[in-house]
């Protein structure tokens, strides 16, 4: 089993901090791993040790294999935790990592690989039991006349996917046969230059789901748990904006059905450390979309209904621990929700990096707020829009909105331009607070004109 009592943390911003808090309180020393633009973030401050892996664009730091490598080498760390985003669900990196002698926190090289490739995913999860949407057994021909028979027995409309694909790159939908020669002409080369993996495959183009995943986690001794559900169907091209659970208008029977084939899927095919499988749900029905090997962004969501350290307990089980809890000991409560805030226009959703004059996070019961931010702190515009996660917990729907509410009026980010101001729009959007929205509702907002019917500054 694997023994380290140094982590090296191979990420940025908010979630670099989390990594950090954990590591504290598990009596673990931190290296910071920074690029040149990031010397001034919190937990470079804040880790035992601290080294710079390169210059700001993350081509030259933080996707840098062999640059994180050195630097674990350098500093005597016995572990990476590489957080979200950047390389955490990279099986090449994992691999090497492995072969270094190191400990990946996250799962095997195998594990990523076999989920992060969609068209393998999928068949893995047929064969464990986890519905998936209607379309090819695998990825398409090179013969057009075998995918459109493919593309005829799904039933248009279809969406074509890369197979390495994923956020929201490396999508086509299809409405009709004299579309679908293009559509996976160009789907193939995108797909080819993003992810470097030309392999499509064809789905089902669902009208109107939801979009729910499942949190689980899994050690080394061959024991999985499902905790709960997210629904994360506020979203604009297929990114993410407000997350929360429970998902409003979903069985828990439903929900504990699906959970549970999860968690048997992990045991299946020996998954180990934090994970999420996502899934559309339409009419009733889930639908396996893909799994995310890695922490998610909105894991405080899971968090908050269920009193349990995701971070921490995901680098418990890389150090060989088996999971300190069963799945009788995990009881959702009340309901959490999380606004992500981007350091973006509210209306163009431009980036918009700067300096943040002043910098006042909200309080108070039920409130949560994971940030790097601090007064005199500078955005750099050479990563993500993420700047903080707003979270509200309450014993109901009702109540975490309403303290969600009052957190963004409390926020204060002067000299930074965010979208607080859409999330305080959203909470009171009639859609929002009936609960149960499809995933392009937001969009058939924008469209409308709703971001123009009210100030949002």
């Amino acid at each position: 089993m694997s023994s380290f009592d140094t982590i090296l943390i191979a990420n940025r911003g908010e979630i670099a901090l989390r990594i950090l808090r954990a590591c504290r309180e598990l009596g673990l020393k931190s290296v910071a791993a920074h690029s040149d633009a990031d010397r001034s973030l919190r937990h470079v401050a804040l880790a035992d040790k601290r080294i710079c892996i390169g210059p700001a664009p993350s081509s030259k730091s933080y996707i840098d294999a062999a640059a994180i490598l050195l630097a674990a080498e350098l500093t005597g760390a016995g572990a990476i935790h590489p957080g979200y985003g950047f390389l955490s669900e990279s099986p090449d990196f994992a691999a090497r990592v492995e072969d270094a002698g190191l400990t990946f926190i996250g799962p095997a090289s195998y594990a990523i690989r076999l989920m992060g490739d969609k068209v393998s995913a999928k068949k893995a999860m047929r064969d464990a039991g986890v519905p998936c949407v209607p379309g090819s057994e695998g990825s398409l021909p090179e013969n057009a006349e075998t995918v459109q028979k493919i593309a005829q027995d799904t039933g248009f409309p279809i969406i074509v996917k890369a197979a390495g694909g994923g956020g929201g790159r490396g999508m086509r939908i299809v409405r009709s046969l004299d579309e679908l020669d293009q559509a996976v002409a160009l789907t193939r080369e995108e797909a080819g230059r993003f992810f470097g993996n030309s392999n499509v495959y064809i789905e089902k183009f669902l009208e109107h789901p939801r979009h729910v995943e499942i949190q689980i986690l899994a050690d080394k001794h061959g024991n999985a748990v499902w905790l709960g559900e997210r629904d994360c169907s506020m979203q604009r091209r297929h990114q993410k904006i407000i997350e929360e659970s429970p998902a409003v208008g979903i069985s828990r029977e439903a929900i504990a059905e699906i959970g549970e084939r999860c968690a048997k899927a992990c045991e299946t095919i020996g998954y180990s450390g934090a994970g999420t499988f996502e899934f559309l749900y339409e009419n009733g029905e889930f639908y396996f979309i893909e799994m995310n090997t890695r922490i998610q962004v909105e894991h405080p969501v899971t968090e908050l209904v269920t009193g349990i350290d995701l971070v921490r307990e995901q680098i418990s089980v890389a150090l060989g621990n088996p999971l300190s809890f069963k799945q009788s000991d995990i009881l959702l409560k009340g309901h959490a929700i999380e606004c992500r805030l981007n350091a973006e226009d509210p209306t163009t959703f431009q980036p918009s990096p700067g300096v943040v004059k002043q910098w006042i996070p909200p309080g108070g019961p039920g409130i949560r707020v994971d940030s790097h931010l601090y007064s005199g702190y500078v955005v750099p515009p050479h990563y993500d829009s993420l700047v903080a996660k707003i979270l509200a917990y309450g014993t109901s729907r009702q109540e975490a909105i309403d303290r969600m509410v009052g957190a963004l009026s409390e926020l204060k980010a002067d000299g930074l331009t965010t979208n607080a101001s859409l999330h305080s729009r959203l909470m009171g959007e009639q859609g929002f607070l009936q609960g149960g929205f499809d995933i392009h509702h937001l969009e058939r907002l924008i469209s409308g004109g709703w971001l123009k019917q009210g100030a949002v500054e």
